[in-house]
């Protein structure tokens, strides 16, 4: 079980250089959030559709002759593949949404809002919504997580002399957006394989993203990036992308599922120290404060809040 833990942690790690990796290509270029979004997806792909294929041949020879959901991706039926593109349409929102917080903000405070509301939001939501009620201890966490929030944009406005706001907005955007992702995961976890879902919801997102990058001239400028660049590029699309979603599920396979979501909460204190050693991100007490307050929330919904589907859980890294 220590592995699987250090595996999830090692995850945690690689998905928290995501936010430190864009900062800096935002700063040293003229790439826009977006554009980073769909090159992001554009290059994990192939090697998702190569961990799908891996996926599918081992479901083949487990069954012969046996006709397995997910073996192939003409075994989907209709009813599996929308929801699947539900969950791409979230993906390219997320991904544009998410990377843009960190382009108007920071780093650290953009994940810390973008990563740690969403599980208490959540557990709040799938009451009404999945028939799943909230313990006391859930609705206690959404309060402390809301405070959080507002110590973390009380913090950012004492380091940067500033309230910025658009960049703060945008991050609570990508929270809601990330909730809805999740939501969506759990009303549609009908057992499709894990990279087949991953392979799909990619694909999807890069669709959506695509025109929305060409229309709004975000491939214009691309020849200006150096080979420096470039290879923050394929790094971001690789290493927190692929990498850190095998590390993932390979960690999952010998860690409890409670033990493992509360291991994920490290990411968004994993982007606030890198982003204090690479980027001089400075939080101030008040931030500090406000990251434990939220961060003991997310341990709290995702303790005594029902999980989705591990094959869902990190979908949107």
């Amino acid at each position: 079980m220590i592995q699987g833990a250090l595996l999830i942690a090692l995850a945690a790690l690689l998905w928290a250089t995501t936010g430190i990796v864009a900062k800096f290509l935002f700063t040293g270029t003229e790439l826009q959030a977006i554009t980073l979004g769909f090159l992001r997806l554009a290059v994990a792909l192939p090697f998702f559709w190569l961990l799908m294929r891996r996926e599918q041949a081992r479901l083949e020879r487990a069954n012969p002759g046996a006709k397995v959901p997910g073996s192939s991706l003409r075994s989907l039926t209709r009813q599996t593949l929308i929801p699947l593109a539900a969950l791409g349409l979230f993906q390219a929102f997320y991904q544009g949404s998410y990377l843009l917080a960190v382009d108007l903000t920071g780093a650290g405070i953009a994940t810390l809002i973008a990563l740690c509301l969403p599980p208490v939001l959540v557990a709040i939501l799938a009451a009404p919504l999945l028939g799943e009620k909230p313990s006391l201890l859930t609705v206690l966490s959404l309060f402390a997580a809301i405070a959080g929030t507002g110590m973390l944009v009380l913090s950012d406005m004492d380091t940067t002399g500033t309230l910025r706001l658009a960049g703060i907005l945008v991050a609570l955007l990508a929270a809601c957006v990330y909730t809805g992702f999740t939501l969506t995961s759990r009303y549609s976890s009908a057992g499709t394989p894990v990279f087949t879902t991953a392979f799909i919801c990619f694909f999807t997102a890069a669709l959506i993203l695509l025109p929305v990058v060409a229309l709004s001239g975000g491939f214009e400028g691309l020849e200006t990036l150096s080979i420096g660049h470039w290879l923050m590029v394929v790094y971001v699309g690789v290493v927190p992308t692929c990498i850190g979603y095998v590390c993932f599920f390979s960690g999952m396979k010998t860690t409890p599922a409670t033990l493992s979501s509360i291991i994920v909460t490290l990411e968004p204190l994993f982007v606030a120290l890198l982003a204090w050693v690479f980027l001089e991100e400075i939080l101030g007490p008040i931030g500090i404060a406000g990251a434990l307050i939220l961060t003991a929330a997310v341990v709290v919904a995702s303790r005594y809040g029902r999980k989705p589907a591990a094959g869902q859980e990190a979908g949107a890294e």
